[in-house]
């Protein structure tokens, strides 16, 4: 009786794992390009009308307190460079900045930081953080909105502290950029 020969069967498997590994690099080619991944999941959202325009009254968005509900887990980094990211997100929407005019705050807790182990980095890595997050009205200190802000990387090329900060940065400013007014953007600083 005559044996199966394994060479199908290895080179079935060499074509998967090729196949495999283009994808990857693809995906990590437009990692580098596209950088952290930012979202947002209301849960008390600023209006019942998706995307309406609530925020126009606001001409500066600025940062506030954001603390580790984690019990110290997440990287001290975190903190220094998020106000920096959060200023270039900002920009890139061209949200105003008009220090003294009417300011909202964005403030929250991490409840969750996850960074990509040895077997991430060997299959994809995800390495997330996640804030309860509120906007809030700096004048009155009326919370306007709860979500859950995330950073988000999925690519090797974007692992790391910064990137989760500029991932967090960007939900931060999606969640405004959602509700501000699209046309007539002037920045000044």
């Amino acid at each position: 009786m005559k044996r199966p020969s394994a060479i199908p069967l290895v080179l079935a498997a060499c074509a998967m794992l090729a196949q495999g590994c283009l994808g990857r690099a693809i995906k990590e080619g437009v990692g580098t390009v596209r950088g952290a991944k930012g979202t947002f999941a209301p849960i008390r959202p600023l209006s019942e009308i998706k995307n309406e325009p609530v925020l126009a009254q606001y001409a500066n968005f600025e940062l506030g307190p954001i603390s580790d509900d984690l019990g110290g887990k997440t990287p001290a980094e975190l903190w220094q460079y998020l106000p920096g990211e959060f200023h270039e997100a900002l920009l890139k929407k061209k949200l105003p900045m008009q220090p003294g005019g009417k300011t909202l705050l964005v403030r929250g807790r991490v409840i969750h930081y996850e960074s990509a182990g040895t077997l991430g980095m060997a299959i994809g890595p995800l390495e997330e953080v996640i804030v309860r997050t509120e906007l809030v009205d700096k004048s009155t200190g009326k919370v306007l909105a709860v979500g859950n802000c995330i950073g988000r990387t999925e690519e090797t090329v974007n692992s790391g502290v910064q990137k989760k900060a500029e991932g967090l940065a960007k939900a931060f400013v999606a969640w405004i950029d959602a509700h501000y007014p699209k046309t007539g953007r002037e920045q000044t600083e």
